[in-house]
C-alpha cells in the first residue's frame, strides 16, 4: 500500500522515486560533490517536488551535531566603524547561500584577535566546524591558527595557500593573479612598476601577489627594484601615505599594483593631489573588485576574486572537514577587470 497523503515524506521516498540508495540522498542533499552534479540536481528536484524538507533536529540527533557552521569574522582597520574589509563583506552572501543550499545553519561572529575565539567554539559546541575570515598580521594570528589544529577543531580559513598549510585553507592563486598584474601593465608599455602592500610573511596573500609579479617582470627582461615595494595594510590611508612616501622619495615609476583596491584609491588621492595624472603619468591596478573600485575616477582596473565559487568551496572544504572526506583542491583562478586606470 503506498504511501498516505497526508505523511510527510521521507529521504526513503525520494531513494526510490530517483533510482538510488537513501545514504545517497542524504549526501545530495548536504551538497556531496563526490555524488556527481546529474545525480544531485535529481534527487535535488525530486525533493522540491515532495516538498520534502531535513529535519535537522532529527539528523542532529543522530549525527551528534549541530548542523551549524561559525563563520567568524576577524577585526581590520577600516575607514568606519565595521572594522571589517569590504571583501569579506561581500563574501558573507555566497556562504549564506552555500549554507541554505546544503540546509544548514549559520553563526556569523565578530571577533577581536585578543579574544579567545580559538577556545569558545570548541569547548561550547555551538557549531559543528568554523570559517575564519581576515587575520590582519598573520604572524600574529598563526598561533591561535595552530591550537586550532592540536585541538582537532574542525575549520577552514581563507587566506594563502601553501604547502607547510595546516588545517583547511581556501584562497585565490594570488601568484598568478600577481603576474596577471604584471603582465597587463608590461603591455601597456609600462617598466618601472611599484607595488602598495607588505611583501613580506605577516601578510602572505600581499607577499605571494609581489611574488607573481616580480616573476613576470623578470621574465620580460625589466628590473625589480626593492625602493618600489612600500609596505601597506588593506586601508586608503595605508595607500596614501606609502604612495606619499614614493613620491617623496621621488622613485621614479611609472605603474603601481596594489595589493588590494583600498590600498589602490588611497595611492591615486595621492597622486591627484601630487599632480600626477591616472593612467597617463601612472597606471595604477588594484586587487578585490569590491564597489569602490568601479566608482572611483578614473575607475580603477582591478583582479577579481570569485566571490561565488570562494562561499561554495569554503563550505565544501568545511563539510569535507567535518565528514572526514579528502579537502577540495584550495586555490580559486582570478580575472582581470580593465577600466581606464591602466
Amino acid at each position: 500500500m503506498g504511501r498516505h497523503r497526508s505523511q510527510k515524506p521521507t529521504s526513503f521516498d525520494i531513494a526510490h522515486l530517483a533510482g538510488v540508495s537513501q545514504p545517497t540522498v542524504s549526501r545530495a542533499l548536504r551538497g556531496d560533490r563526490a555524488i556527481s552534479q546529474t545525480t544531485r540536481e535529481r534527487i535535488q528536484r525530486i525533493a522540491h517536488d515532495l516538498h520534502y524538507t531535513v529535519d535537522k533536529h532529527a539528523s542532529a540527533l543522530r549525527s551528534q551535531r549541530s548542523n551549524t557552521i561559525a563563520l567568524l569574522f576577524f577585526e581590520d582597520p577600516t575607514p568606519d566603524e565595521s572594522m571589517i574589509n569590504p571583501f569579506f563583506l561581500a563574501m558573507l552572501g555566497s556562504i549564506t547561500r552555500a549554507c541554505a543550499n546544503r540546509g544548514l545553519d549559520l553563526l556569523i561572529s565578530f571577533q577581536r584577535l585578543e579574544d579567545d575565539w580559538h577556545v569558545n567554539y570548541q569547548d561550547s559546541n555551538k557549531a559543528d566546524g568554523i570559517i575564519l575570515l581576515g587575520y590582519g598580521d598573520y604572524t600574529v594570528y598563526a598561533p591561535r591558527h595552530a591550537q586550532l589544529v592540536e585541538q582537532g577543531t574542525h575549520f577552514v580559513r581563507w587566506g594563502s595557500v601553501s604547502d607547510d598549510t595546516s588545517g583547511a585553507t581556501v584562497g585565490s592563486d594570488n601568484v598568478g593573479a600577481g603576474r596577471m598584474a604584471g603582465a597587463h601593465l608590461i603591455e601597456r608599455g609600462r617598466r618601472r612598476i611599484a607595488f602598495l602592500g607588505h611583501g613580506d610573511g605577516h601578510y602572505p596573500e600581499f607577499a605571494e601577489r609581489y611574488q607573481g609579479l616580480c616573476a613576470i617582470m623578470r621574465e620580460h627582461g625589466l628590473e625589480v627594484d626593492p625602493a618600489l615595494q612600500r609596505n601597506a595594510i588593506t586601508t586608503e590611508q595605508a595607500g596614501y601615505d606609502a604612495m606619499c612616501e614614493l613620491l617623496r622619495e621621488g622613485h621614479g615609476f611609472d605603474a603601481v599594483f596594489a595589493a588590494s583596491d583600498l590600498i589602490a584609491v588611497g595611492a591615486m588621492r595621492a597622486l591627484a593631489e601630487a599632480g600626477r595624472a591616472v593612467p597617463q603619468d601612472v597606471a595604477i591596478i588594484g586587487f578585490d573588485d569590491i564597489p569602490a573600485a568601479g566608482q572611483c575616477s578614473p575607475p580603477l582596473t582591478t583582479i577579481m576574486q570569485d566571490l561565488s565559487a570562494a562561499g561554495e568551496r569554503l563550505l565544501e572544504a568545511m563539510v569535507a572537514k567535518i565528514e572526514g572526506r579528502a579537502l577540495p583542491a584550495p586555490l580559486l583562478p582570478t580575472r582581470l577587470i580593465v577600466r581606464a586606470s591602466t
